[in-house]
């Protein structure tokens, strides 16, 4: 049985950046094996898993699930006199990086911390403003010759924290966005082993979503799914963050609905979360999602698509909060959403198409 704690706890605590998810791939074909019947990547390195159907179709169908298993990070720009300097990639917000400990991929991975000027010695008018990336000095305590030596230009560095458990279901760690919801999908095909399903199932873990959402591209040119079900966080409620756009921690996934999702899907998957009483909650996306989403939907000739998302605190930073519980709510949903697809959901689903009648 899945104990799903210590399985986020594998994912958040490793290492993998855009472009590096190779870490990722590693822990996944381990923890996947058991539950899916074979592996394929597509050329950029999206990890595929599928489950075939319990009762196979006449005419096969897919669900690709799709969450991104990339991070955000730095990398190398410069090393000089035993100290490193950084760029930024996808996204770090450098407000909350100082004397943060980290990990620099060199040729041997490397802990070091976010180097902090002592106040006495900060310009009075710098310490009423945040540093920018480009300020930000990474120490890992070697010689400069040596660092020299390990280090080089582009090397990937991470954020280096432990998954720390907060009261009740909550849990505090780097990288949930976007491995919380690779957990949900991992619930998912754990949650499928008890039930019985005619479409097959694509397991994806997706690269370089934040670098512009690049693997979801790929991997569905490469699955040409049927319906696809994207999965990422959202803004969970805290100070300092509009209401309109914060979903409560602990009261369930968040289903949007809005241009990026087909609507009938979405509307059966309201169905199915009501049917087996999982709280689910819901907003609304007037134009792109920013998430997976948006690239599958448009490929190919169209993709009927809908997503589903965890509300985190803190997002994109070292201290990523959120609920165990929603993740457990979003798996169980999805496996019962897929165990419920028949050989007429693509009608059911379908565009009506209207036809007008010109007498002569």
């Amino acid at each position: 049985m899945l104990n799903l704690k210590e399985h986020l706890k594998s994912l958040v605590e490793a290492h993998a950046p855009s472009g590096n998810e190779a870490p990722i791939r590693k822990i996944l074909r381990e923890a996947w094996k058991p539950l899916v019947d074979s592996f394929e990547e597509d050329g950029l390195g999206s990890l595929i898993g599928i489950r075939r159907a319990v009762k196979p179709l006449e005419t096969p169908r897919k669900i690709m699930l799709a969450a991104h298993m990339d991070e955000i990070g730095m990398t190398v720009r410069e090393v000089r006199d035993g100290f490193i300097f950084v760029h930024s990639l996808a996204g770090i917000d450098a407000r909350v990086m100082v004397a943060q400990p980290v990990v620099v991929q060199g040729k041997r991975q490397l802990p070091g911390i976010v180097a902090s000027i002592p106040p006495h010695l900060t310009a009075p008018e710098d310490r009423k403003r945040y540093p920018r990336t480009d300020e930000l000095i990474i120490d890992v305590g070697l010689p400069a010759d040596e660092v020299a030596e390990l280090v080089r230009v582009g090397d990937w560095v991470t954020p280096d924290v432990e998954m720390l458990e907060l009261n009740g279901n909550r849990l505090a760690a780097k990288a949930f966005d976007d491995r919380a919801c690779i957990a949900a999908v991992t619930a998912c095909l754990d949650n499928l082993q008890s039930l019985i399903h005619t479409w097959d199932v694509y397991a994806t873990a997706t690269v370089q979503e934040e670098r512009g959402l690049i693997g979801a591209t790929t991997a569905a040119y490469h699955i040409q799914p049927d319906i696809a079900i994207a999965l990422d966080v959202t803004f969970a409620t805290q100070p300092g963050v509009d209401g309109d756009i914060s979903r409560d921690m602990g009261s369930g996934p968040v289903l949007s609905f809005g241009p990026n999702f087909h609507p009938k899907l979405v509307e059966q998957i309201r169905k199915t979360a009501k049917q087996h009483e999982i709280k689910l909650q819901e907003d609304i996306l007037p134009g792109n999602s920013g998430t997976d989403a948006w690239a599958i939907q448009v490929s190919r000739e169209g993709v009927p698509t809908a997503l589903l998302s965890i509300p985190i605190r803190n997002m994109h930073s070292p201290i990523e909060t959120l609920d165990l519980s929603d993740i457990e709510r979003a798996g169980r949903l999805l496996a019962h959403f897929i165990a419920e697809l028949n050989a007429d959901f693509l009608q059911t689903i379908a565009w009506q198409q209207e036809t007008t009648v010109t007498e002569a």
